[in-house]
């Protein structure tokens, strides 16, 4: 078995024959509910894969989808012009960083449906884009923009950089608003949601799925998935730790499962510890040390946040899914970057509580908590 650790995009999942959890019939679903969507999850969590593999669809790729639930379900597969921005891979310490990643985006796609010397601003370029895309295919166009937020997320610490890039971001993604008669469909994906930045705060018409029950699967991966995909898999883990079966899959649940986006859904596993954990055959917390929270432990250390106050900690819903009231709770931030879940809702009183999602998530971070603090301390002496 191939396991996709680190592979991010559909096409060449495919063809390398790496195992692919299908999620199509969620994707069919999405694309003939609506037209302008906004998806957040923490890192790791699979939008990447999500975003290639409604491009592959989007291209009419038919072939990449055999034996997939959305196979029998699309009749059409009809080609449509594609705009991909992914954000993922910049440094964005420097400040012309945003304008470089964007035009380095625009360029690409004028090299396809041509430029015009009036367009000289980002937003101007991009519109253009869109117009002419339209106009020279026939069929309307398709805007896919993965991790919208990383430059906000990857400057916290710095507000003249932040201020800039909201900004900018603001001016690019509000374009998306004025193009209502040209696009077919767009998603934006993204850890966090920041309600000032102009997709929230202008685009009405952009409809949040990310607490949305009937897309909770839409990443991650649930048991019967995992059981569905990997039974063997667990089995050759179970037979190298001398346990059963169905102690390996206990264990793989209290590791990597719990993650819950909306109340009373059924528990997401990480895909990503899912995935290394099968392929090591080893329990440890591949999530947890692929990032480090140490500005998650700031911002707890501004608002006074006490950490054994986190379980079973409570926050109402408009709190929750945004992260504009940072100065007042860590909360909605510790939440929308997986380090806490929703474990329960309580109706009359309209409020969430909140818990590590699994032992992976508390393990990592009390530990890393312990190592902070004791840096802190010896740096102070």
């Amino acid at each position: 078995m191939k396991f996709p650790v680190g592979i991010q995009d559909f096409e060449s999942l495919i063809k390398d024959g790496y195992v692919y959890v299908d999620k199509t019939a969620y994707i069919y679903d999405l694309v003939n509910s609506g037209r302008y969507f906004f998806f957040s999850r923490p890192r790791r969590f699979g939008k990447s894969l999500l975003i290639t593999t409604l491009e592959s669809y989007f291209s009419g790729k038919k072939d990449l989808f055999k034996g997939l639930a959305i196979e029998k379900l699309e009749k059409d597969w009809t080609e449509y012009p594609v705009l991909h921005l992914d954000l993922n891979d910049e440094d964005y310490t420097q400040e012309t960083a945003v304008t470089s990643v964007i035009n380095r985006a625009l360029v690409n796609w004028e090299e396809i449906y041509g430029s015009k010397d009036s367009e000289n601003t980002l937003s101007g370029r991009f519109s253009g884009i869109i117009k002419r895309a339209y106009k020279k295919t026939g069929k309307k166009v398709v805007v896919l923009i993965d991790e919208y937020d990383k430059p906000l997320i990857s400057t916290f610490d710095n507000p003249y950089l932040q201020n800039l890039y909201r900004a900018q971001l603001k001016a690019f993604y509000s374009v998306l608003k004025t193009m209502d008669g040209s696009l077919k469909f767009a998603l934006l994906t993204g850890v966090t949601k920041f309600s000032k930045v102009s997709i929230f705060s202008d685009l009405n018409n952009l409809k949040d799925i990310s607490m949305d029950e009937n897309y909770v699967k839409l990443c991650g991966m649930t048991y019967e998935e995992i059981v569905a995909n990997f039974d063997e898999e667990v089995g050759k883990m179970s037979d190298k730790h001398g346990i059963t079966k169905e102690e390996c899959y206990a264990q793989l649940k209290q590791m990597y499962d719990g993650y819950h986006f909306c109340e009373n859904t059924e528990g997401i596993y990480n895909p990503f510890s899912v995935v290394n954990a099968l392929d090591e055959k080893k329990f440890k917390n591949y999530w947890f040390e692929t990032g480090t929270p140490t500005m998650l432990v700031q911002v707890m250390k501004a608002c006074s946040f006490n950490f054994n106050d986190l379980e079973g900690s409570q926050i109402t819903p408009d709190l929750l899914g945004s992260i504009d009231a940072m100065d007042e709770t860590p909360l909605p931030l510790l939440y929308q970057t997986g380090y806490l879940t929703i474990e329960g809702y309580d109706k009359e009183f309209n409020e969430y509580s909140l818990n590590f999602p699994n032992k992976e998530v508390k393990s990592g971070f009390v530990n890393f908590l312990a190592r902070f603090y004791r840096q802190k301390g010896a740096g102070s002496e």
